[in-house]
């Protein structure tokens, strides 16, 4: 249980995809403008991350035991870009404003790094399948937090009196840099909590 809650922390804080790996970045600069489309888009990702990690799983034994290991990557992708239909397809249906505030940024999970590294880091980690899914969920937790925290970090700099050559793109580069170091303070907990 101790190594679960191990994985649930690390994929929040200390090895968080996008602050820590950067992982995800197109979607996190693309969405975090507004609280509401950066909840969203986490909510989506979570749930794509939960669920390739479910399907691939299993996929991934059956590439292994066929030696067909050098597919890997490609199958993960297709299953990826499969459940981003899916869901897309959910949230057109039964959340259309959420779905039209997301536009393009939602078929881009099916490249978001975030879900295909998440998949590929359970698999090189050799974790097992309880294992994969509490490692989703923690890097899916994780991607919520920094679109959260990103997405106040974007409404404070709305009030701010930026200079002109760094209004746009530089200043908020240079926020997430700052967001970025500050989870660096998250170093070592899992081991100072007797964890691993």
């Amino acid at each position: 249980m101790k190594y679960m809650i191990a994985l649930l922390v690390m994929g929040l804080l200390t090895n968080n995809f996008v602050l820590s790996k950067f992982y995800g970045i197109c979607s996190f600069l693309g969405v975090s403008k507004k609280l509401n489309t950066a909840v969203g888009m986490s909510a989506a990702v979570i749930v794509v991350m939960l669920m390739s990690t479910a399907v691939t799983y299993p996929i991934n034994n059956l590439l292994m035991q066929n030696d067909l290991e050098y597919l890997q990557t490609v199958v993960f992708i297709l299953v990826i870009a499969a459940l981003v239909q899916l869901v897309e397809f959910i949230l057109k249906k039964f959340m259309p404003p959420l779905y039209n505030a997301l536009g393009i940024y939602l078929p881009l999970i099916t490249t978001n790094c975030a879900v295909l590294g998440v998949v590929i880091l359970n698999v090189d980690n050799g974790y097992t399948f309880w294992q994969s899914m509490v490692n989703s969920l923690g890097a899916g937790l994780g991607f919520m937090l920094a679109m959260v925290l990103f997405a106040g970090v974007r409404k404070k700099m709305e009030d701010c009196d930026v200079p002109e050559f760094l209004q746009g793109l530089p200043i908020t580069l240079i926020a997430a840099s700052l967001v970025s170091l500050s989870f660096l303070g998250f170093a070592g907990i899992v081991e100072g909590m007797g964890l691993m």
